[in-house]
């Protein structure tokens, strides 16, 4: 991972917001962002975005709080995208930062369903557990589709 001023205060955030929660193995949460990070590549911003994607949605961190404690408008734009509102259908989420063009909010969403579809992470293959990858693959066919090929949503029976 890069170590910036900017990767290492996205790093010190995610760490105390994230602090106490667990993922869906028990397993302290940070350690998720910290893959992500680890993994996605040397750009200060990718990482920075990769640490602090669940932050503003999972924690009491409010996007303000991020801007105060001086992360960039790059960042805090890629995690407006990334925030999923209760009320929108998952899959209209992704085609909406699919459609956004926004390179970073794309590949750092891709990093976190790659992430999280990793079935070996979990103790137990449940029907909950394979419906929820179902949703993820179909998501990541949704943000790996071409640019040249429109996003367009579905209507159902088509």
């Amino acid at each position: 991972m890069l170590y910036t001023d900017l990767t290492k205060t996205a790093l010190r955030i995610a760490y105390d917001a994230h602090h106490g929660q667990t993922d869906k193995t028990g397993l302290p949460y940070i350690y998720h962002p910290l893959h992500l990070a680890e993994h996605i590549g040397d750009d200060e911003v990718l990482i920075a975005v990769a640490l602090l994607h669940d932050v503003v949605e999972d924690t009491n961190i409010t996007f303000d709080d991020l801007t105060a404690r001086g992360i960039p408008k790059e960042v805090i734009a890629a995690l407006r995208l990334l925030m999923h509102e209760d009320d929108t259908p998952y899959l209209d989420y992704v085609r909406r930062i699919k459609e956004s063009g926004n390179e970073t909010a794309i590949a750092v969403k891709l990093a976190d369903l790659r992430h999280n579809s990793n079935t070996r992470r979990l103790e137990t293959l449940d029907s909950v557990a394979k419906a929820r990858n179902d949703k993820y693959q179909q998501a990541t066919a949704i943000l790996e589709e071409s640019s040249a090929t429109p996003c367009r949503n579905p209507q159902p029976g088509s």
